[in-house]
């Protein structure tokens, strides 16, 4: 969420941004804002002003009594008595200029870095730079969900059958596998000095605001209505919100956190070839990475991210890229965005496998994150997040690049964890 200063002290650059993230009525909004400041700002100093005159005038009751000034002494009080209803109707209009406030300040998404390109969507991405193992498959490949099936890897019927579509069962070396990448991310992400956490998989409401997942506009989060919880998207959400209402020291930024957890989005409106076998799913898999960061460092940390992820698909031995995301493709609460996708040479297509992201302050305000300097003042946080890995689209691309006439072969980095060569 963007300050009251930010927009005050900065409103061109606020608006700018805004429009190159292709907001809406942003000059209205940002005009609003100002409006309901304002007015909340006006109310409150004249609440302080009434209540001096209030304190003054009580003071002064006592004294009057004592001197035998009956008359004037009950005057006071009407008078404080007519401040104090006053008071209430001010009280009234500084809440309701307050909430709505924060409601309108809720829709402002994050301003973009200035390195964001222009851009509506995804064909406006810059790519930054490519690499990974060239694929030379023969005309009559398999895509991965017919490779699934001649495998006996993943059931998708099973998982209609179970819960519905986008919810598929895997099954024997499948599930091995599955296993094996999530212990090999962990492990790498162990090695690059991220302590593991293993987060709730539901959140409170409280959470999804302090990350910047509600309100959900698009509709994508599974809420169990009963308890007004709501299942996890990535374990960004419950990861992050440990720091929440928490002032950090600044001797042991920057914090690194990494988690496994199953991910749960309703991908409403997906529909198509794009959702095909692990495409797009409702339920997935995914390792996420997380840090929390004083402002000077945040971009330091956010280039080495980009390396640990573009380890770890080195390591796998697949065809990447790194495209930085137009203003018009990226998230709302993000300000720099890295996308990372892999080839799938059966599909001959790319997949995204992994987005990497500065916040900077936006998520930390929702939060109230905060981190106590040199000089002893307490200063927002940044926060940054990053898939490393998700699973699904990187079993896809495994299954498709590594076929081969004896089977499908696995990447020497895996082989230690899910314990054979060859899907045979």
């Amino acid at each position: 969420m963007l300050t009251i200063k930010q927009i005050t002290e900065n409103a061109e650059a606020i608006l700018s941004g805004l429009e190159k993230k292709h907001f809406k009525n942003a000059q209205e909004v940002l005009n609003k804002v100002i409006e309901l400041n304002n007015i909340r700002r006006q109310t409150q100093n004249e609440l302080d002003s009434n209540l001096a005159e209030v304190n003054a005038l009580s003071k002064n009751i006592g004294g009057l009594m004592k001197e035998g000034k009956k008359e004037e002494a009950e005057a006071a009080r009407a008078q404080v008595g007519e401040i104090k209803e006053k008071n209430k109707a001010l009280e009234t209009a500084m809440n309701e200029a307050t909430n709505e406030l924060q409601e309108l300040l809720y829709t402002i998404p994050n301003i973009p870095h200035h390195s964001v390109p222009e851009g509506y969507g995804a064909d406006d991405n810059v790519v930054e730079r490519t690499g990974g193992n060239d694929v030379d498959l023969p005309a009559d490949a398999l895509p991965h969900w017919e490779l699934a099936k001649k495998y006996d890897l993943i059931d998708f019927e099973l998982g209609v059958k179970i819960a519905g579509a986008g919810f598929p069962v895997y099954k024997g070396k499948g599930a091995r596998l599955q296993r094996a990448l999530i212990n090999f991310f962990l492990d790498e992400a162990r090695n690059a000095g991220y302590l593991e956490i293993e987060p709730p998989y539901v959140v409170n409401a409280a959470s999804g605001y302090g990350t910047g997942q509600l309100p959900d506009k698009e509709g994508q989060m599974y809420h169990a209505t009963a308890d007004d919880l709501y299942l996890i998207p990535t374990a960004e959400v419950p990861v992050t919100n440990i720091y929440r209402d928490v002032i950090l020291e600044e001797k042991d930024l920057p914090v690194m956190n990494c988690a496994y957890s199953a991910c749960f989005r309703r991908e409403a409106g997906s529909y198509g070839k794009d959702v095909r076998g692990l495409n797009r799913l409702h339920q997935f898999n995914k390792v996420e990475i997380v840090r929390i960061d004083k402002p000077e460092h945040s971009y330091e940390s956010l280039n080495e991210m980009i390396a640990h992820v573009e380890n770890l698909v080195s390591k796998l031995e697949l065809p990447y890229r790194i495209l930085r995301l137009c203003g018009g493709d990226m998230s709302f609460t993000s300000s720099l965005t890295f996308d990372f996708e892999v080839y799938s040479a059966a599909q001959k297509r790319w997949l995204e496998v992994s987005s990497v992201s500065n916040f900077e302050s936006y998520q930390a305000n929702r939060l109230k994150c905060r981190y106590r300097n040199a000089d002893k003042k307490t200063e927002l946080c940044h926060t940054l997040n990053g898939s490393a890995l998700a699973l699904p689209r990187i079993l896809a691309a495994l299954l498709e690049n590594n076929q081969t006439d004896e089977g499908i072969r696995i990447p020497k980095a895996l082989v230690p964890y899910c314990g054979f060569e060859i899907i045979e």
